[in-house]
Protein backbone atom coordinates (compact mmCIF):
# COMPACT_ATOMS: atom_id res chain seq x y z
CA UNK A 1 0.00 0.00 0.00
CA UNK A 2 1.02 3.48 -1.03
CA UNK A 3 -1.21 5.40 1.45
CA UNK A 4 -1.14 5.25 4.73
CA UNK A 5 -4.84 3.60 6.26
CA UNK A 6 -6.27 4.92 9.31
CA UNK A 7 -8.78 3.15 11.82
CA UNK A 8 -9.67 0.01 12.48
CA UNK A 9 -11.18 -3.14 10.63
CA UNK A 10 -12.51 -6.19 12.09
CA UNK A 11 -11.73 -10.02 10.86
CA UNK A 12 -13.18 -11.06 7.56
CA UNK A 13 -13.48 -7.16 6.41
CA UNK A 14 -9.72 -7.05 5.16
CA UNK A 15 -10.46 -7.21 1.32
CA UNK A 16 -12.64 -4.19 1.48
CA UNK A 17 -9.56 -2.15 3.13
CA UNK A 18 -7.37 -3.44 0.57
CA UNK A 19 -9.71 -2.21 -2.08
CA UNK A 20 -10.24 0.64 -0.47
CA UNK A 21 -6.26 1.21 -0.38
CA UNK A 22 -6.06 0.44 -4.12
CA UNK A 23 -8.27 3.13 -5.28
CA UNK A 24 -5.18 5.45 -4.55
CA UNK A 25 -3.07 4.38 -6.27
CA UNK A 26 -5.47 3.03 -9.48
CA UNK A 27 -7.91 5.37 -9.34
CA UNK A 28 -6.18 8.78 -8.21
CA UNK A 29 -8.01 9.59 -4.97
CA UNK A 30 -7.24 12.26 -3.09
CA UNK A 31 -8.61 11.52 0.81
CA UNK A 32 -11.51 9.54 1.66
CA UNK A 33 -13.21 7.71 3.81
CA UNK A 34 -15.31 4.34 4.17
CA UNK A 35 -17.37 2.60 6.70
CA UNK A 36 -19.80 -0.11 7.16
CA UNK A 37 -21.79 -1.59 10.08
CA UNK A 38 -23.11 -5.27 9.96
CA UNK A 39 -25.43 -6.74 12.12
CA UNK A 40 -25.24 -3.56 14.21
CA UNK A 41 -21.44 -3.51 14.53
CA UNK A 42 -19.40 -1.48 13.34
CA UNK A 43 -16.79 -3.56 11.10
CA UNK A 44 -14.95 -0.96 9.15
CA UNK A 45 -14.55 2.28 9.90
CA UNK A 46 -11.17 3.87 7.93
CA UNK A 47 -9.84 6.92 6.24
CA UNK A 48 -7.17 8.40 4.55
CA UNK A 49 -5.13 10.33 2.16
CA UNK A 50 -5.07 14.17 2.19
CA UNK A 51 -8.14 16.56 3.07
CA UNK A 52 -7.09 19.32 0.39
CA UNK A 53 -4.42 20.06 -2.24
CA UNK A 54 -1.60 21.28 0.43
CA UNK A 55 -1.25 17.68 1.96
CA UNK A 56 -3.01 18.04 5.05
CA UNK A 57 -4.00 14.43 6.15
CA UNK A 58 -7.66 13.40 5.89
CA UNK A 59 -8.62 12.95 9.88
CA UNK A 60 -10.55 11.42 11.52
CA UNK A 61 -13.50 13.68 11.99
CA UNK A 62 -12.90 15.27 8.42
CA UNK A 63 -16.27 15.58 6.68
CA UNK A 64 -17.30 16.62 3.33
CA UNK A 65 -20.02 17.86 1.17
CA UNK A 66 -21.65 14.49 -0.24
CA UNK A 67 -24.13 16.17 -2.55
CA UNK A 68 -26.92 13.93 -3.58
CA UNK A 69 -26.49 11.70 -0.50
CA UNK A 70 -28.37 14.42 1.53
CA UNK A 71 -31.70 13.45 -0.51
CA UNK A 72 -31.63 10.11 0.87
CA UNK A 73 -30.98 11.73 4.40
CA UNK A 74 -34.43 14.09 3.13
CA UNK A 75 -35.97 11.03 2.46
CA UNK A 76 -35.20 9.34 6.02
CA UNK A 77 -36.53 12.74 7.65
CA UNK A 78 -40.06 11.89 5.38
CA UNK A 79 -40.50 8.15 6.28
CA UNK A 80 -40.03 8.76 10.09
CA UNK A 81 -42.42 11.56 10.06
CA UNK A 82 -44.70 9.16 8.01
CA UNK A 83 -44.68 6.30 10.48
CA UNK A 84 -45.36 8.47 13.23
CA UNK A 85 -48.70 9.64 11.56
CA UNK A 86 -47.42 12.89 10.55
CA UNK A 87 -47.21 13.10 7.09
CA UNK A 88 -49.70 10.79 4.68
CA UNK A 89 -47.56 9.65 1.90
CA UNK A 90 -50.64 8.59 -0.04
CA UNK A 91 -52.35 11.89 0.48
CA UNK A 92 -52.36 14.39 -1.85
CA UNK A 93 -50.27 17.10 -1.56
CA UNK A 94 -52.76 19.51 -1.16
CA UNK A 95 -53.87 18.48 2.31
CA UNK A 96 -50.14 19.38 3.30
CA UNK A 97 -48.57 22.11 0.72
CA UNK A 98 -51.81 23.39 -0.94
CA UNK A 99 -49.36 26.32 -2.71
CA UNK A 100 -47.83 23.74 -4.89
CA UNK A 101 -51.10 21.64 -5.50
CA UNK A 102 -52.42 24.00 -8.62
CA UNK A 103 -53.23 23.78 -12.39
CA UNK A 104 -51.46 20.63 -13.96
CA UNK A 105 -49.94 19.82 -10.33
CA UNK A 106 -53.37 19.78 -8.84
CA UNK A 107 -52.97 15.68 -8.49
CA UNK A 108 -49.65 15.46 -7.11
CA UNK A 109 -49.86 13.01 -4.25
CA UNK A 110 -46.90 13.52 -1.41
CA UNK A 111 -45.71 9.78 -2.71
CA UNK A 112 -44.45 11.90 -6.26
CA UNK A 113 -42.69 14.23 -4.19
CA UNK A 114 -40.26 11.72 -3.26
CA UNK A 115 -39.84 9.59 -6.48
CA UNK A 116 -39.08 12.41 -8.67
CA UNK A 117 -42.88 12.29 -10.58
CA UNK A 118 -43.93 15.32 -9.97
CA UNK A 119 -42.55 17.25 -13.17
CA UNK A 120 -40.63 20.14 -11.20
CA UNK A 121 -36.84 18.84 -11.96
CA UNK A 122 -35.70 22.57 -12.82
CA UNK A 123 -36.69 26.39 -12.99
CA UNK A 124 -37.36 27.75 -15.97
CA UNK A 125 -36.62 31.39 -15.42
CA UNK A 126 -33.30 32.85 -13.90
CA UNK A 127 -33.53 32.33 -10.14
CA UNK A 128 -31.86 35.74 -8.31
CA UNK A 129 -27.94 34.96 -7.47
CA UNK A 130 -28.09 33.84 -3.44
CA UNK A 131 -32.13 32.98 -3.63
CA UNK A 132 -31.10 29.15 -3.05
CA UNK A 133 -30.52 30.85 0.63
CA UNK A 134 -33.76 31.66 1.05
CA UNK A 135 -35.98 29.11 1.94
CA UNK A 136 -39.58 30.50 1.72
CA UNK A 137 -38.58 32.20 -1.35
CA UNK A 138 -37.78 28.84 -3.07
CA UNK A 139 -40.79 27.10 -1.75
CA UNK A 140 -42.78 29.75 -3.25
CA UNK A 141 -41.01 28.89 -6.69
CA UNK A 142 -41.11 25.84 -6.53
CA UNK A 143 -44.67 25.84 -6.09
CA UNK A 144 -45.49 28.62 -8.74
CA UNK A 145 -43.02 26.31 -11.41
CA UNK A 146 -45.31 24.39 -14.00
CA UNK A 147 -44.28 21.14 -14.56
CA UNK A 148 -41.48 20.07 -17.61
CA UNK A 149 -44.29 16.94 -17.81
CA UNK A 150 -47.49 15.81 -16.88
CA UNK A 151 -46.99 14.51 -13.24
CA UNK A 152 -46.98 11.22 -13.10
CA UNK A 153 -46.53 9.91 -16.82
CA UNK A 154 -42.33 9.69 -16.41
CA UNK A 155 -39.93 10.23 -14.47
CA UNK A 156 -36.75 12.91 -14.00
CA UNK A 157 -34.42 13.24 -11.28
CA UNK A 158 -35.02 16.78 -9.60
CA UNK A 159 -31.34 17.13 -9.52
CA UNK A 160 -31.45 20.20 -6.64
CA UNK A 161 -35.45 21.24 -6.74
CA UNK A 162 -35.65 17.72 -4.45
CA UNK A 163 -34.51 19.64 -1.58
CA UNK A 164 -37.31 22.01 -1.75
CA UNK A 165 -40.19 19.52 -3.07
CA UNK A 166 -39.09 17.05 -0.50
CA UNK A 167 -37.82 19.20 2.08
CA UNK A 168 -40.99 21.54 2.35
CA UNK A 169 -42.93 18.44 3.40
CA UNK A 170 -40.54 17.73 6.77
CA UNK A 171 -40.82 21.64 7.56
CA UNK A 172 -44.82 21.32 7.23
CA UNK A 173 -45.25 18.24 8.89
CA UNK A 174 -42.99 18.83 11.67
CA UNK A 175 -42.90 22.83 12.37
CA UNK A 176 -39.11 22.29 12.49
CA UNK A 177 -36.89 23.72 9.48
CA UNK A 178 -35.65 20.72 7.47
CA UNK A 179 -31.70 20.86 8.82
CA UNK A 180 -33.34 21.17 12.45
CA UNK A 181 -35.57 18.35 12.17
CA UNK A 182 -32.84 15.78 10.48
CA UNK A 183 -30.46 16.50 13.82
CA UNK A 184 -32.72 16.45 16.52
CA UNK A 185 -34.82 13.26 15.01
CA UNK A 186 -32.21 11.53 13.10
CA UNK A 187 -28.40 12.36 13.23
CA UNK A 188 -28.31 13.01 17.23
CA UNK A 189 -30.15 9.44 17.98
CA UNK A 190 -27.63 7.94 15.31
CA UNK A 191 -24.63 9.54 16.85
CA UNK A 192 -24.09 10.77 13.12
CA UNK A 193 -21.50 13.32 12.11
CA UNK A 194 -24.14 14.53 9.87
CA UNK A 195 -25.66 17.90 8.83
CA UNK A 196 -27.48 20.23 6.36
CA UNK A 197 -27.10 23.48 7.42
CA UNK A 198 -23.43 22.90 9.03
CA UNK A 199 -22.27 25.80 11.96
CA UNK A 200 -19.63 27.93 11.52
CA UNK A 201 -17.97 26.23 14.37
CA UNK A 202 -17.12 23.05 12.35
CA UNK A 203 -16.22 24.85 8.40
CA UNK A 204 -12.60 24.43 9.77
CA UNK A 205 -13.04 20.70 9.47
CA UNK A 206 -14.95 20.51 5.63
CA UNK A 207 -12.49 19.12 3.29
CA UNK A 208 -13.13 21.05 -0.24
CA UNK A 209 -14.31 19.18 -3.19
CA UNK A 210 -11.83 18.65 -6.01
CA UNK A 211 -13.94 19.31 -9.34
CA UNK A 212 -13.52 15.89 -11.60
CA UNK A 213 -11.35 17.38 -14.65
CA UNK A 214 -11.85 16.06 -18.34
CA UNK A 215 -9.21 14.38 -20.25
CA UNK A 216 -8.62 15.42 -24.24
CA UNK A 217 -10.27 12.19 -25.53
CA UNK A 218 -13.09 12.06 -22.99
CA UNK A 219 -16.65 10.42 -23.19
CA UNK A 220 -19.36 12.35 -21.57
CA UNK A 221 -22.81 10.71 -20.36
CA UNK A 222 -25.85 11.48 -22.47
CA UNK A 223 -26.61 13.99 -19.45
CA UNK A 224 -23.22 15.82 -19.45
CA UNK A 225 -23.90 16.07 -23.54
CA UNK A 226 -27.55 17.23 -23.15
CA UNK A 227 -26.48 20.45 -20.85
CA UNK A 228 -23.45 21.45 -23.05
CA UNK A 229 -26.04 21.28 -26.21
CA UNK A 230 -28.81 23.02 -24.93
CA UNK A 231 -28.83 26.09 -23.05
CA UNK A 232 -32.55 25.95 -22.32
CA UNK A 233 -33.12 22.22 -21.88
CA UNK A 234 -33.92 20.51 -18.81
CA UNK A 235 -30.58 19.93 -17.79
CA UNK A 236 -28.85 22.75 -18.18
CA UNK A 237 -31.03 24.49 -16.10
CA UNK A 238 -31.38 22.40 -13.54
CA UNK A 239 -27.52 21.77 -13.65
CA UNK A 240 -26.64 25.79 -14.04
CA UNK A 241 -29.74 27.56 -12.37
CA UNK A 242 -29.19 26.78 -8.87
CA UNK A 243 -29.69 30.63 -7.48
CA UNK A 244 -26.04 30.48 -6.24
CA UNK A 245 -25.98 26.85 -4.79
CA UNK A 246 -23.19 25.79 -6.78
CA UNK A 247 -19.27 25.85 -5.55
CA UNK A 248 -18.05 24.50 -2.13
CA UNK A 249 -18.47 27.62 -0.06
CA UNK A 250 -18.75 28.19 3.54
CA UNK A 251 -22.42 29.87 2.24
CA UNK A 252 -23.37 26.72 0.89
CA UNK A 253 -21.72 24.65 3.83
CA UNK A 254 -24.08 26.37 6.37
CA UNK A 255 -27.22 26.33 4.10
CA UNK A 256 -30.37 23.88 4.66
CA UNK A 257 -29.56 22.46 1.06
CA UNK A 258 -31.75 19.33 1.17
CA UNK A 259 -30.89 18.68 -3.01
CA UNK A 260 -27.44 18.59 -2.32
CA UNK A 261 -25.89 20.39 0.59
CA UNK A 262 -25.59 17.51 3.26
CA UNK A 263 -21.93 17.54 4.79
CA UNK A 264 -20.54 14.36 6.85
CA UNK A 265 -18.09 11.74 6.35
CA UNK A 266 -18.64 8.20 5.82
CA UNK A 267 -19.15 7.37 9.35
CA UNK A 268 -22.13 9.52 9.50
CA UNK A 269 -23.73 8.13 6.38
CA UNK A 270 -23.12 4.22 7.87
CA UNK A 271 -24.95 5.77 10.96
CA UNK A 272 -27.68 7.20 10.15
CA UNK A 273 -28.62 4.03 7.95
CA UNK A 274 -27.81 1.58 10.69
CA UNK A 275 -31.24 1.43 12.20
CA UNK A 276 -32.62 0.97 8.77
CA UNK A 277 -30.53 -2.29 8.22
CA UNK A 278 -31.43 -3.13 11.52
CA UNK A 279 -34.93 -2.79 10.96
CA UNK A 280 -35.01 -0.61 14.25
CA UNK A 281 -35.89 3.08 12.30
CA UNK A 282 -39.04 2.27 11.63
CA UNK A 283 -42.34 0.12 11.02
CA UNK A 284 -41.73 -3.40 9.17
CA UNK A 285 -44.87 -1.76 6.60
CA UNK A 286 -42.35 1.98 6.20
CA UNK A 287 -39.59 -0.34 5.18
CA UNK A 288 -41.47 -2.10 2.61
CA UNK A 289 -42.07 1.21 1.13
CA UNK A 290 -38.42 2.14 1.07
CA UNK A 291 -37.47 -1.07 -0.33
CA UNK A 292 -40.34 -1.14 -2.80
CA UNK A 293 -39.92 0.20 -6.08
CA UNK A 294 -42.05 3.13 -6.56
CA UNK A 295 -40.97 4.24 -10.42
CA UNK A 296 -38.65 2.86 -12.70
CA UNK A 297 -37.90 3.58 -16.45
CA UNK A 298 -35.38 3.02 -19.49
CA UNK A 299 -34.53 6.53 -19.61
CA UNK A 300 -34.68 9.21 -16.74
CA UNK A 301 -35.93 12.35 -18.44
CA UNK A 302 -33.03 14.21 -16.47
CA UNK A 303 -30.11 11.40 -16.69
CA UNK A 304 -31.23 10.01 -19.58
CA UNK A 305 -30.26 6.53 -18.27
CA UNK A 306 -32.12 3.95 -16.90
CA UNK A 307 -33.06 4.58 -12.97
CA UNK A 308 -35.21 3.09 -10.18
CA UNK A 309 -36.51 4.77 -6.88
CA UNK A 310 -38.16 4.01 -3.93
CA UNK A 311 -40.17 7.16 -2.69
CA UNK A 312 -36.99 9.05 -2.15
CA UNK A 313 -34.38 6.46 -2.30
CA UNK A 314 -32.53 5.05 -5.11
CA UNK A 315 -32.92 1.31 -5.48
CA UNK A 316 -30.15 -1.11 -7.89
CA UNK A 317 -29.19 0.21 -11.04
CA UNK A 318 -26.69 -1.79 -12.42
CA UNK A 319 -25.88 -0.51 -15.90
CA UNK A 320 -22.34 -1.75 -15.97
CA UNK A 321 -22.72 -4.11 -19.06
CA UNK A 322 -25.24 -1.77 -20.76
CA UNK A 323 -23.97 -1.73 -24.49
CA UNK A 324 -23.75 1.26 -26.38
CA UNK A 325 -24.98 3.67 -23.42
CA UNK A 326 -23.80 5.16 -19.82
CA UNK A 327 -22.79 2.69 -17.73
CA UNK A 328 -23.16 4.69 -14.98
CA UNK A 329 -24.60 2.50 -11.88
CA UNK A 330 -25.05 2.25 -8.19
CA UNK A 331 -24.64 -1.48 -7.48
CA UNK A 332 -26.40 -2.58 -3.96
CA UNK A 333 -28.40 -5.48 -3.88
CA UNK A 334 -32.12 -5.70 -4.35
CA UNK A 335 -33.52 -4.80 -1.27
CA UNK A 336 -31.16 -2.33 -0.41
CA UNK A 337 -31.50 1.44 -0.44
CA UNK A 338 -30.18 4.68 -0.26
CA UNK A 339 -28.52 7.12 -2.16
CA UNK A 340 -25.35 8.26 -3.82
CA UNK A 341 -24.11 12.08 -4.66
CA UNK A 342 -22.55 13.41 -8.14
CA UNK A 343 -19.29 12.32 -8.17
CA UNK A 344 -18.88 9.33 -6.42
CA UNK A 345 -20.25 9.12 -2.57
CA UNK A 346 -23.04 6.77 -0.89
CA UNK A 347 -24.63 5.75 1.84
CA UNK A 348 -27.53 3.10 1.94
CA UNK A 349 -29.05 -0.22 3.92
CA UNK A 350 -29.21 -3.21 3.25
CA UNK A 351 -32.01 -5.30 5.43
CA UNK A 352 -31.87 -8.17 3.96
CA UNK A 353 -28.89 -8.76 5.93
CA UNK A 354 -28.32 -6.53 8.17
CA UNK A 355 -25.25 -4.52 6.57
CA UNK A 356 -25.31 -0.07 6.22
CA UNK A 357 -22.34 1.39 4.30
CA UNK A 358 -20.94 5.23 3.76
CA UNK A 359 -18.18 6.13 1.39
CA UNK A 360 -17.38 9.99 0.91
CA UNK A 361 -14.65 11.23 -0.75
CA UNK A 362 -12.88 14.87 -1.95
CA UNK A 363 -12.07 13.68 -5.31
CA UNK A 364 -14.90 14.21 -7.54
CA UNK A 365 -15.52 11.52 -10.20
CA UNK A 366 -17.06 12.65 -13.46
CA UNK A 367 -20.47 10.64 -13.15
CA UNK A 368 -23.36 11.33 -11.47
CA UNK A 369 -23.50 8.31 -9.96
CA UNK A 370 -21.02 6.17 -8.61
CA UNK A 371 -17.60 5.32 -10.40
CA UNK A 372 -15.51 2.60 -10.36
CA UNK A 373 -14.23 3.46 -6.66
CA UNK A 374 -17.08 3.58 -5.18
CA UNK A 375 -18.64 0.50 -7.27
CA UNK A 376 -15.24 -1.59 -6.44
CA UNK A 377 -15.75 -0.64 -2.68
CA UNK A 378 -19.96 -1.88 -2.77
CA UNK A 379 -18.92 -4.67 -4.06
CA UNK A 380 -16.50 -5.87 -1.53
CA UNK A 381 -18.30 -5.01 1.16
CA UNK A 382 -21.29 -7.50 -0.67
CA UNK A 383 -18.15 -9.98 -0.68
CA UNK A 384 -17.27 -9.56 2.59
CA UNK A 385 -20.77 -10.11 3.92
CA UNK A 386 -21.45 -13.02 2.08
CA UNK A 387 -17.95 -14.75 4.06
CA UNK A 388 -19.85 -14.01 7.22
CA UNK A 389 -22.73 -16.39 6.40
Amino acid sequence: MSVEINGTVSDGWEPLVEKFASNFDRFNELGASVCVTYEGETVVDVWAGDRDAEGNPWLEDTIAVVNSCTKGAVALACHLLADRGLLDLDAPVAEVWPEFAHGAKATVTTRMMLNHTTGVAAFRDELPEGSAFDWDYMCDRVAAEEPWWPPGTRNGYHLMSFGWVAGELVRRASGLSLGTFFREELAEPAGADFWIGLPATEHHRVSPLKPFRPGEKEEFSAFTRAFIADADGLQARAWRNRGGAKGDSPEVWSAELGGGGGITNARGLARIYQSCALGDFVGPQQVERMKRVSVATERDAMLLLPTRFSEGFMLRMDNRKSFGGDTDSVNIREGAFGHVGAGGSIGFADPNIGLSMGYVMNQMGKSVLLDARGEGLVDAAYLCADQQL
